[in-house]
């Protein structure tokens, strides 16, 4: 496993206030004022967004006739989620300059968070938007320990996707992006389904929402990889406007026309899903989430155990000189 302190090493001058690895493409050509002031955006931004998460959360609540009721424990788990994601992802743009492996570590957990935001989405995708023909199918009912399988999956691939990120940085967004792209299909693959029936001719009940969020998630995907638009003009979009900054205004709106449309499938549809004993259980919803949970929190202490055990006046090695030169 390739050495995350090599993040520490320094690199020349416009750059030479920041740790190599640390400095990313995100804002290309940057001092510490101007570093500061990006990510003071950013963690407003998410913690704006995890509170009108909450606050929508605390709505639900209210109007919920009983928290007992487990044709809500789906949307209860979802909801809760999409609350924690934005939050975490703020810590983590708050704490990660206090060393290089604060960095790494606060960036294992966001990618913790976000792979469970991924099983939140498959459990309300599999109880509430799941076509009709395929209710009660072997797909139906495995839909969420696949998702479990994702979420490890994802946060296992993106974790060690950091381990690369000095010598191999294509590699290793690459390795990230699938990471997180992977989990995203799967969970869509019901929402395809009904788009392709919308098209020969079925129902059309509350897909707008449902593509808007497609829509924002390919921006998302989109402005991740491309680095777009300070690639074109270094400098110009320090502050506002870069690819890191409207990624996440475009997963947040996506997320929101996701939210709508759960809760529009969750209403509309209970009478008919109910009638087909399509009921969620509580091993199928909270006890996945436990044990999602727990698996991803131990993998973040493997991938994380190496960077806190290291002395750190111990010299580094650099080993991925192979990749370095295929990428160039």
């Amino acid at each position: 496993m390739l050495n995350l302190r090599t993040a520490t090493t320094d690199v020349s001058m416009i750059k030479t206030q920041f740790p190599a690895g640390v400095h990313q493409a995100i804002i290309p050509n940057t001092g510490h004022d101007t570093f500061r002031a990006g990510v003071t955006v950013a963690v407003t931004e998410a913690l704006v967004c995890s509170r009108y998460f909450l606050w929508r959360f605390v709505i639900l609540c209210s109007t919920l006739t009983s928290l007992s009721d487990s044709y809500t424990w789906p949307l209860l788990v979802y909801m809760l989620l999409i609350c924690v994601y934005p939050f975490t992802s703020s810590c983590a743009h708050t704490f990660s300059a206090m060393s290089a492996e604060s960095y790494h570590i606060c960036y294992f957990f966001d990618y913790g968070a976000l792979s469970l935001y991924s099983l939140g989405c498959a459990m309300s995708y599999g109880s509430y938007m799941m076509p009709d023909s395929w209710v009660n199918s072997w797909l139906h009912q495995h839909f969420v320990p696949i998702a479990v399988g994702n979420s490890v999956f994802c946060t296992s691939l993106s974790c060690y996707s950091r381990f690369l990120e000095l010598q191999c940085p294509q590699r290793s967004k690459a390795l990230r992006t699938a990471a997180f792209v992977v989990p995203f299909i799967f969970d869509t693959v019901p929402l395809f389904y009904r788009i392709l029936l919308f098209f020969g001719g079925g129902s059309t009940d509350h897909l707008s929402n449902h593509c808007y969020h497609l829509l924002f998630a390919v921006l998302s995907c989109f402005l991740f990889t491309s680095h777009l638009p300070e690639r074109l003009a270094p400098g110009r979009f320090d502050y506002f406007g870069h690819s890191h900054q409207l990624f996440h205004i475009c997963t947040v709106a996506g997320t929101h026309f996701q939210m709508e449309a759960v809760l529009a499938d969750m209403t509309s549809r209970r009478a008919w899903l109910t009638a087909q004993g399509a009921t969620p259980s509580f091993l199928g919803t909270f006890g996945a989430l436990v044990v999602s949970l727990t698996l991803n929190l131990g993998i973040i202490g493997i991938f994380s155990a190496p960077l806190l055990r290291k002395p750190r006046n111990q010299p580094h090695v650099t080993t991925a000189t192979a990749c370095e030169s295929k990428e160039q």
